[in-house]
């Protein structure tokens, strides 16, 4: 592959949103290297998303510390693209990473601890090759460790250097504010939060959105495509090179159910009166929430990015087309 220069009009086209209250700005699309980036996987079709996520302005790269499989090695090739390619361009870019699911065995190695949380952060440091992160998550609350514990270790990794922002994923609304105020407390505000937000998971809208809207920290939609559910991919069934079809990926072939596959082809139809692809449909259905910071992509195609990116040429809604997508969802 040739050297890498970056497109020169990347940042024409793309919009960049306000995150929460902070001075933070991150584009409306982000790429999540949660699947297709890891050790089973081609590194240079991997490389190549990401180059081509750069040249439309996509300046956030959102990792975890058990992205892969093998868990670690997201981050791992992550540092090797970054090196390749994009070394360069650091400063142009925002590097987030997580941590909270099983990475080692024994009672160190997943969870919420103040032992864990910052011994995973060196180790995502050194695969990736960096000195710092731009945001560092708690990627679930912890049942069994005080939150206040967990805050304080997101608040070290500031003050350390390790990490410039903290942020959490899968927390409730009432976990949310609490972790909030306690990082309020400790001088380390939390710039943002990461759930699970599509068509299909709509869990945020009962609480979650109006905590973060009043508290100001930024929201990043995760799965905006349920894994693949929300575009024209399964449509038809399920093709052999898709996440449902792998033995290893999160969306099982029991998820793929009829039920959802006919509101797809519903939700298609408008989307095709729109002048989009169902994916552009559901990306800008996700971002319509004033909270809403950024829809976090997945990919496993260049095509799919730029297909992503074209959803910012239509991302406003009539009235009779948001009861027409509802009609379809509550049924």
């Amino acid at each position: 592959m040739k050297t890498y220069t970056p497109s020169s009009t990347r940042y024409a086209s793309m919009r960049y949103n306000r995150c929460g209250r902070s001075g933070l700005k991150l584009p409306a699309i982000s790429l999540g290297l949660w699947h297709n980036f890891g050790g089973v996987d081609d590194f240079e079709n991997a490389r190549a998303m990401i180059r081509r996520a750069f040249d439309f302005g996509i300046t956030h790269f959102d990792l975890a510390n058990n992205y892969g499989p093998p868990p670690g090695s997201a981050e791992e090739n992550f540092g090797r693209i970054l090196k390749q390619d994009l070394q360069p361009y650091r400063d142009e870019l925002i590097i987030s990473t997580k941590a909270g699911y099983l990475m080692w065995p024994g009672p160190y190695g997943e969870w919420g601890s103040r032992k864990y949380l910052l011994a995973s952060l060196d180790q995502s440091l050194r695969r990736m090759g960096l000195a710092y992160v731009d945001i560092f998550y708690s990627h679930r609350p912890d049942p069994e460790t005080p939150l206040e514990e967990t805050m304080m270790a997101l608040d070290s990794a500031v003050r350390s250097g390790k990490a410039l922002y903290v942020g959490i994923s899968n927390y409730s609304a009432e976990d949310t504010k609490q972790a909030v105020d306690i990082l309020r407390r400790l001088g380390t505000p939390c710039l943002i939060h990461q759930p699970k937000y599509s068509m299909f998971e709509r869990w945020i809208e009962e609480r979650l959105l109006h905590v973060l809207w009043e508290e100001g920290v930024g929201c990043i939609a995760f799965s905006p495509l349920a894994q693949g559910l929300l575009t024209d991919k399964y449509l038809n069934g399920i093709p052999e090179d898709s996440r449902a079809s792998k033995p290893h990926g999160f969306l099982k072939r029991e998820q793929v159910t009829h039920e959802r596959i006919e509101k797809a082809k519903r939700l298609n139809e408008i989307a095709q009166r729109r002048g989009q692809t169902l994916a552009q449909m559901a990306i800008a259905w996700v971002l319509r929430h004033p909270t809403m910071t950024s829809a976090l992509i997945g990919a496993s195609k260049v095509r799919q990015i730029e297909d992503a990116v074209g959803a910012l040429n239509n991302l406003s809604f009539a009235q009779d087309e948001l009861n027409a997508i509802e009609e379809i969802l509550v049924r």
